[in-house]
């Protein structure tokens, strides 16, 4: 009884610190003052309002919509083929390919980044945007071959087989009878490739360049030279994003578990 109570109350320690920068971020992104302080003096919306009248976290916002978007459409195009040929072939170095599809998720993140900068503006000098697109699609390819894949796992390819007997392609099959039984897998990993590549620092700050950065990258030069509830009232809109889209992830995985 004692020992449960004593992992209870260690639990409980570790979700308060957790939480309570969390906490004092959404606090102070309604405070008056123009400076951060806890506990906030007045209270005010005018710091949400500043965040959609910055022009740089607005051209920022619009930019990384459309990077991480395009990034995870690509991805999916690549990476839902490749977990299926990963999952239903039996060849060698199988394993050994997985990892190093899987390996973006592993590598820390600062070395990532300066190796896609290597890569990508050193040996073939991309424009910016375009190198941005290449890396986070490098980067959102892990997530959905990790996800796509588990869903396919879990999948009795005997009714592709039996597709196949009644005088299906394979093409079609793949279409017809994998497809449907993965959706939300692909759904899930979709979401989560997503979130990935809009939060995404190292990669970001890396490829970007002059007055071309994303929504994250707009956010670090801001805290650079500002030190105002704007920083405080966008991370707490990005917070609010991320929640609901890891919502929506956990029902999806649930109801894939289920049927």
């Amino acid at each position: 009884m004692r020992k449960e109570k004593g992992l209870t109350f260690f639990v409980s320690l570790v979700y308060a610190f957790l939480f309570i920068p969390l906490f004092i971020i959404v606090v102070t992104s309604f405070g008056e003052n123009p400076t951060i302080q806890f506990p906030i003096e007045g209270f005010s919306f005018k710091w949400y309002a500043n965040v959609f009248e910055n022009a740089a976290f607005v051209d920022s916002f619009l930019l990384s919509l459309k990077i991480s978007f395009s990034a995870t459409m690509l991805a999916l195009l690549v990476g839902v083929p490749a977990s299926y040929a990963l999952s239903r072939n039996n060849f060698m170095g199988r394993q050994w390919l997985k990892s190093f599809f899987l390996s973006p998720t592993i590598i820390p993140g600062v070395v990532v980044g300066y190796s896609l900068f290597q890569f990508i503006v050193i040996t073939l000098q991309l424009p910016v945007f375009q190198g941005l697109l290449l890396g986070h699609f490098l980067v959102s390819l892990p997530y959905i071959i990790r996800v796509v894949g588990g869903s396919l796992e879990q999948l009795d390819f005997s009714i592709e087989e039996a597709a196949w007997t009644l005088g299906s392609t394979k093409v079609d099959a793949f279409f017809k009878v994998i497809l449907p039984n993965i959706t939300s897998g692909i759904f899930a990993s979709f979401m989560l490739a997503f979130i990935n590549s809009f939060n995404n620092i190292p990669v970001s700050q890396f490829l970007s360049g002059p007055g071309i950065s994303t929504l994250p990258t707009a956010l670090m030069s801001y805290v650079e030279y500002n030190y105002d509830p704007t920083v405080s009232a966008l991370s707490v809109m990005l917070m609010l994003a991320t929640i609901v889209l890891m919502y929506l992830i956990e029902k999806t995985l649930g109801l894939s578990s289920i049927t």
